[in-house]
């Protein structure tokens, strides 16, 4: 809030009162306060301040008929729904101030006010909203850190999971996502629970394959005290602490036949048992898959339950490899920079063009997770101020290097060779785009459109000079 902070109680105070002299008596009591005033005697002048300007709080008299001061009260809610307003009205009045406090006033006080009243009920209001607003931030915080966001999704294919993402989100299907290890499968399947009605609840996640075969079912669903050796005490499974909220199944094509039986069941009746338990429990958890693994093939070969694949796949999300979304690279690497230099408490790098290239040149085997990685070790371990082509490891240096051939394999998109077309062409005449749109047949607004969109990043061949260390990011 504005001229407030952590060390100090000043605050920004929009003080109205059309009796001059009430006016004058509550302005001096919360400039001994230490408060910054602003005075007023009319409403409407009032609320243009209260337009035009950053307030704290608001100190409102009630000097208008019943139905004008409910009208005015629910006027400064909606201009300013997270700043506090505090009513003063006279005793025949209050009244009219619990009316206040239902359209959303936060309190109120009978004027003359005590000074030592005052200044405690507006500390109180203020300490609520600040911690209201700190909520609100943090939720929105986590939110985001759990979301896809559209400025990381510039390819078509990334686009497009994103979208399904968003329309399954607030449904109650189960949902099975595919991908490489290191996409961000796990990424996905928080950005559907914190898309979904469940956002409030816990979001619980296990990999499958991390878990030994003879424990991955206490996993899931606890067990009871004396229910093998070395239960000393009941536990609670993910089942349990998941109720009412989401359960991501990674690896989920490496869970072993007998606990894909009870996973089914759970699925089906939403009830389980615990490990030696024999009562059962009811939940209500929506189960999210995801494999790196065709589970098709496993079901062919009996590997893999298919009652529980066709109960799984319900809705299917694929998640492209790094390799084939490319143009989602350049805002992958400003992401990761902010994010790894903030962690870090490092200045903020920047990446040369010579070095982005590379790294959109790079196959990526591991993926998003290779990326991150990637740039953590050169961030903590390079000095300088940018991030050069030679800071890069060995492989990603060659990348760039190695002549690629353009194979156009069955399911290559347009997209994709277009991309590709025009990334050759830009290498071909050294990022000059005016040459660049003309071989190409089209105009330069219509090439520099498309170089956005794809996320192209050529260096122009030009003499060494202090202009060609220039730095994006």
């Amino acid at each position: 809030m504005a001229g407030r902070n952590e060390k100090s109680t000043v605050a920004e105070i929009l003080l109205i009162d059309s009796d001059d002299e009430i006016r004058r008596q509550v302005q001096q009591l919360l400039a001994d306060a230490g408060h910054r005033v602003t005075p007023s005697s009319e409403f409407e002048s009032a609320a243009r301040l209260l337009a035009e300007q950053r307030h704290d709080a608001v100190v409102v008299s009630l000097d208008w008929p019943d139905r004008e001061n409910a009208k005015r009260v629910r006027a400064l809610r909606r201009n300013a729904a997270d700043i506090p307003v505090m009513i003063l009205c006279t005793p025949e009045h209050v009244d009219q101030a619990v009316g206040a406090l239902r359209q959303g006033a936060d309190d109120y006080l009978i004027r003359p006010p005590d000074p030592i009243e005052l200044q405690a009920r507006l500390a109180r209001v203020l300490e609520k909203r600040d911690l209201d607003s700190r909520i609100a931030f943090y939720q929105s915080q986590l939110s985001k850190r759990s979301e896809l966001k559209s400025v990381e999704a510039r390819s078509p294919a990334m686009r497009a999971a994103l979208a399904r993402v968003l329309r399954v989100a607030p449904m109650r299907s189960t949902v099975l996502i595919f991908g490489e290890s290191g996409v961000g499968k796990e990424l996905v399947a928080r950005s559907i629970h914190f898309n979904s009605p469940r956002r409030e609840r816990s979001f619980i996640a296990l990999n499958c394959a991390a878990i030994a075969p003879n424990l991955i079912e206490t996993e899931l669903f606890g067990h009871e005290k004396g229910s093998f050796t070395g239960a000393h005490q009941r536990v609670r499974g993910k089942f349990e602490i998941a109720d009412h909220g989401t359960l991501f199944l990674d690896e989920i094509g490496e869970m072993d036949p007998s606990t894909q039986a009870k996973l089914l069941r759970v699925l089906e009746q939403r009830e389980f048992m615990r490990v030696g338990g024999d009562q059962s429990i009811r939940v209500d958890v929506r189960v999210i898959g995801a494999t790196n693994a065709n589970l098709e093939k496993l079901v062919a070969e009996r590997r893999f339950r298919r009652d529980l694949y066709y109960r799984l796949k319900v809705v299917t999300i694929n998640v492209p490899p790094l390799r084939e979304r490319r143009e989602d690279i350049p805002p992958l690497v400003t992401t990761f920079l902010e994010e790894l230099s903030r962690e870090n408490a490092i200045p903020r790098r920047r990446i040369t063009p010579e070095a982005m290239s590379a790294l959109q040149d790079y196959q990526w085997p591991g993926n998003v997770r290779e990326l991150k990685n990637i740039l953590e070790n050169v961030l903590v371990s390079v000095p300088g101020e940018s991030i050069r082509i030679d800071d890069l490891p060995r492989p990603l240096r060659g990348a760039r290097a190695a002549p690629r051939t353009f194979e156009l394999e069955p399911g290559t998109t347009l997209a994709e060779m277009e991309r590709e077309l025009i990334r050759r062409t830009l290498e071909h005449t050294g990022g000059n785009r005016t040459h660049s749109a003309q071989l190409l047949g089209i105009g330069v607004r219509t090439l520099q459109r498309k170089i956005r969109t794809y996320g192209i990043s050529i260096a122009p061949k030009r003499r060494r000079s202090r202009r060609s260390n220039a730095l994006v990011g």
